[in-house]
């Protein structure tokens, strides 16, 4: 059986800004759980004052 987590730029990680080193950081410490990036991809997203905005989702997997 496996389980999922998703991170986007809303995760404890972030400060709602993308950063690759915190992503890094972020993959690293997730990676020493046993999670392992499956997918990553961007969503676009309406944005509050028009206009949309994109985030990044990053899909792990580990072993249950």
């Amino acid at each position: 059986m496996k389980e999922y987590k998703v991170l986007t730029q809303k995760d404890k990680w972030f400060s709602q800004k993308f950063d690759p080193e915190a992503l890094e950081k972020a993959l690293n410490s997730y990676a020493s759980q046993g999670w392992e990036v499956v997918a990553a991809v961007t969503a676009t997203f309406p944005g509050f004052i028009g206009g949309n905005r994109d985030e990044m989702v990053v899909i792990l997997e580990r072993e249950k």
